[in-house]
């Protein structure tokens, strides 16, 4: 799986996914650009990974994606691979829940990654290459408690990129989705000890995951290896959506 000097852009990058994005692709010698909105982690992250360049980035501010990834591509040479990774979280029961906060949710998770990849194909296209990965959740499939807008918006992601892969497959773009379930972070850190022997309990696996689990997974879409894979959610979960 070689990805030695391929142009990797990857968003949230500084949470506990995108960690493990940015240490295995700097290990495969890719070339990165690591963005967020925590220019303190985003300094961290330059000063403890080789080959990679920062961008303090908003997704919310959807009229600014063109042009910012148009600096992408100048900063690193081309996009050879977007990993869609940012994602928020404004959970509630759904008639507690605000269209505000319906909407703030769908404005980073659907409509931001669907631009982001919008305008990345378009630099693809010119390449006659490029491989796309959307981080979904499982969620997006099953439904969660007090997630409707969360669930809605990464069920969203795995239909709208089904139809980019149609649209685009004659042109060498593969796009797929990688679906984590429950992950190993500093947000399910804070959750207590008895809600997560219950979510542990639905994994027939017996473990959380960890970021180096959904990493190794994208790592494999970016490559050569799945230049036949296309249109795909791959679920790294330990077996929890087949409960």
């Amino acid at each position: 799986m070689s990805l030695k000097n391929k142009k990797i852009l990857i968003t949230g990058s500084t949470g506990g996914i995108g960690y493990s994005l940015v240490k295995k692709f700097s290990v495969r010698e890719s070339k990165i650009c690591a963005t967020g909105t925590n220019q303190e982690k985003l300094e961290k992250l330059k000063s403890e990974f080789k080959n990679i360049e920062i961008l303090n980035f908003k997704l919310n501010e959807h009229e600014k994606i063109e042009e910012f990834i148009n600096n992408v591509s100048d900063k690193i040479g081309g996009i050879d691979v977007l990993i869609n990774n940012a994602g928020i979280t404004l959970d509630n029961l759904s008639i507690r829940l605000s269209e505000e906060n319906w909407k703030k949710v769908l404005d980073i998770n659907l409509t931001a990654t669907f631009l982001m990849c919008k305008f990345a194909i378009k630099k693809m296209l010119k390449n006659k290459s490029g491989k796309i990965i959307n981080i979904t959740s499982i969620v997006g499939h099953t439904g969660n408690l007090g997630q409707a807008n969360y669930s809605a918006s990464k069920g969203g992601i795995v239909s709208f990129s089904k139809s980019l892969a149609i649209e685009y497959a004659k042109k060498n773009i593969n796009i797929n989705c990688v679906s984590p379930g429950f992950i190993q972070t500093d947000m399910t850190e804070k959750i207590n000890e008895e809600f997560k022997k219950k979510l542990i309990d639905k994994i027939p696996a017996g473990i959380l995951g960890t970021g180096q689990d959904v990493a190794n997974c994208v790592a494999f879409l970016a490559s050569e290896d799945a230049n036949y894979i296309n249109g795909e959610t791959i679920h790294v979960n330990g077996g929890m959506y087949m409960s």
